[in-house]
């Protein structure tokens, strides 16, 4: 997957009248970077935390290995969902809530249905 932080500004709401190919492109990049189960659990973690979380506070509740766990913690990261700041030799995450308002108007399909 080659997303960069651009991918959450190209997405369309799935409910719109129309989408472009860009749009729908940047859309699946998205969702591809949601694809994991441990990346929406990584999502929710930092979603139910009031502060910036440690890369080495996700290990245990992932049970994953920490090489594991910067894999994921890079693709969410290019795809515009996750804040990176490095302090001294780790690098504490949060969720970019702007990106995040994004993504739940992107998945609002809610005029569709019924």
């Amino acid at each position: 997957m080659n997303v960069d932080m651009t991918a959450i500004a190209c997405c369309a709401p799935l409910g719109a009248p129309a989408i472009t190919d860009d749009e729908a492109e940047g859309t699946a990049d998205l969702f591809r970077a949601l694809a994991d189960p441990h990346r929406v659990k990584i999502v929710n973690l930092l979603a139910t935390s009031v502060d910036p979380v440690c890369a080495c506070e996700l290990y245990e509740p992932l049970g994953l290995a920490q090489a594991t766990v910067s894999h994921h913690l890079k693709k969410l990261p290019d795809a515009g969902l996750l804040n990176r700041e490095q302090r001294g030799k780790w690098a504490y995450f949060s969720l970019e809530r702007d990106a995040v308002r994004k993504l739940a108007a992107v998945a609002d399909l809610k005029g569709a249905c019924c």
